[in-house]
């Protein structure tokens, strides 16, 4: 019982001589201070953010980048006329003469019949034209106006080119059909058409396994393929034909015809 009542009181004691006593009503009020602060200043924070009419902006930087700088920046802007915009050849007329393909050089005449020569103007004169247009012995029936998507990416062209169909099987319109023997000579139209732009199939793969083994083998492909817009489809006269130096021939010898459909 001594024992115990002397470990008591010595407990007591060291109670009320502990520095850290004394010391926690002070770091309390601290924290009450603090958050007190805290919340004042969120609270006027949140009614400045809520008023309908701020009194400066919120953003003085500009998001967008403008093609006439300040005066301040310094910069000068040099006076080389107003700005015109950039014309979209959309025929052959409109793209410029050192752009425009080289023209093709032949050893031989074009030879055409007198029967070809009467007829043609009937097809001439109707339009639209169509052409069946063969690109690596697969045919394409195209118009002007038409989208082609190559099944294949071709190789060194970029986009904007213009290229030229020479090889066609048939030209025609609604009633008439010029046919070749296998291909019509292709002095005796134009197909051009523009690379648009290229494009992807989405990614396909494909797990392939033998018997009798455990490995698996996954592939993967990512096809590319061209696309191509028909500008100008056109059969020439024959007026051009003669001017360019056409030469007429017996029909017996020439095996190009128009047909006029049933």
């Amino acid at each position: 019982m001594f024992s115990r009542s002397i470990l008591r009181s010595l407990a007591s004691d060291l109670r009320c001589t502990t520095p850290y006593a004394s010391a926690t009503p002070l770091l309390q009020r601290a924290c009450l201070h603090q958050t007190a602060s805290l919340r004042a200043s969120q609270q006027e924070a949140s009614s400045q953010s809520s008023a309908p009419n701020p009194d400066t902006p919120l953003s003085a930087t500009p998001r967008a980048q403008t093609s006439q700088p300040d005066a301040h920046e310094g910069i000068r802007i040099p006076s080389s006329g107003p700005a015109t915009t950039p014309i979209i050849p959309k025929t052959r007329r409109d793209v410029p003469i050192e752009k425009q393909p080289v023209a093709p050089t032949f050893d031989s005449p074009l030879k055409v019949t007198q029967t070809l020569l009467s007829r043609l103007p009937h097809l001439v004169g109707q339009s639209p034209h169509y052409v069946v247009a063969e690109l690596h012995a697969r045919p394409y029936l195209l118009t002007e106006g038409d989208h082609i998507r190559l099944p294949f990416l071709m190789p060194k062209v970029k986009t904007g080119d213009i290229l030229r169909f020479n090889r066609a099987s048939a030209l025609g319109s609604r009633d008439f059909t010029l046919k070749g023997s296998p291909h019509v000579d292709e002095r005796m139209f134009e197909c051009r058409v523009r690379v648009v732009g290229v494009e992807s199939e989405p990614l396909r793969i494909k797990e392939k396994t033998k018997r009798r083994q455990r490995h698996t083998k996954t592939v993967k492909s990512k096809h590319r393929y061209t696309i191509l817009r028909v500008m100008d489809v056109r059969i020439k006269t024959p007026e051009e034909l003669l001017q360019e130096g056409a030469v007429v021939i017996e029909d017996a010898e020439d095996a190009t015809k128009i047909e006029a459909k049933s």
